[in-house]
């Protein structure tokens, strides 16, 4: 297995491929056709390399790939509207032109209200609720409230939240069919970093579950938490209220730690074969067992296509497997 540095994710009907400084969003339309946009995202740590150090590099990237994520969600998400905006034509009437930068700048106000929404609803169901449940248990059983055991239940918690949260929208139709994509994503990447030439019978038969994927790095960031926060010492110097506050604002300050140290595991699995590396992915790679679903072969030429976009998969081929590929 060679690393190719691609990375992905699924959107509504299709899939968004990314390769260093470009990605691809491709999208199957209802008449079956396939569209393909491909822009430049210049990181923010080209112009502050301090910002690309590792440990650090962790939240920026979580940062912008959650940006890029955003907009990809949102461009998909147009052609399936109402019938006028399908056509991404302008207006007719003289005021078509104002209208087409309204529309640019709602959708950037949406972008940014979503962000901010998602974050909020985030830390309200995995970092709030799970610890108010773990002291609420803690003081029904008589054990210190903040202290190590409170911190493995309020985990413990967490990561049970997380796998019911992913069950339960699993169940929706629509979740169903981008976990799909979401699939054609990883065994699309997964064909080419096996020396695999890039067709549809090939990556059919790749896997599904892939060591950088996201929901692994969900997975590692809720059990590194665990270990970290079990060394927070308990803040009982004021009242209930205010110690529980305290608590909860110095979880927060310490997730972009917990989110460089889970990156710099994400980044060694995906190109290391250590048996201790590869035994501590199986969480994440189980979990994959929910969030990525067989595609069909329509999905996985939209996944191929995106790739294709944005990567020279045939010269990786022929650099990285010369003898497979002569």
């Amino acid at each position: 297995m060679k690393n190719s540095g691609i990375g992905g994710q699924a959107v509504i009907e299709g899939i968004m491929m990314k390769n260093k400084d470009k990605y691809a969003v491709t999208v199957r339309l209802t008449d079956g056709s396939i569209i393909t946009d491909v822009k430049e995202c210049k990181s923010i740590t080209e112009k502050y390399k301090w910002l690309g150090l590792p440990f650090i590099r962790g939240s920026v990237n979580f940062i912008e790939s959650m940006i890029i994520g955003m907009k990809t969600l949102t461009y998909s998400a147009d052609f399936f509207e109402e019938e006028d905006d399908k056509s991404g034509k302008k207006s007719a009437d003289n005021n078509g032109e104002n209208k087409e930068v309204q529309k640019g700048f709602m959708t950037g106000w949406v972008l940014f209200s979503t962000i901010a929404l998602a974050l909020v609803m985030a830390i309200g169901l995995f970092m709030f609720l799970p610890q108010l449940i773990s002291e609420g248990l803690c003081t029904l059983l008589g054990f210190e409230v903040g202290g190590k055991f409170g911190a493995l239940i309020e985990g413990v918690m967490r990561l049970t939240i997380f796998v019911i949260y992913i069950l339960l929208i699993s169940m929706m139709e629509d979740i169903k069919r981008t976990f799909m994509y979401h699939g054609a994503e990883h065994k699309t990447i997964n064909c080419l970093e096996h020396g695999l030439e890039l067709n549809v019978e090939n990556v059919r038969k790749s896997s599904k579950e892939h060591r950088r994927c996201g929901t692994s790095f969900m997975i590692i960031v809720l059990i590194i938490a665990i270990v970290i926060f079990m060394f927070i010492p308990p803040i009982t110097a004021y009242s209930k209220v205010v110690n529980f506050l305290i608590r909860l604002a110095i979880r927060l300050l310490l997730l972009p730690v917990i989110a460089g140290i889970s990156y710099e595991f994400l980044k060694l699995a995906g190109r290391s074969d250590n048996k201790l590396v590869n035994l501590l992915s199986k969480p994440g790679l189980w979990m994959q067992g929910l969030t990525t679903k067989e595609p069909d072969d329509k999905m996985i030429e939209v996944a191929i296509a995106s790739v294709e976009a944005v990567f020279d998969w045939k010269a990786f081929l022929a650099e990285n497997f010369p003898e497979d590929n002569k």
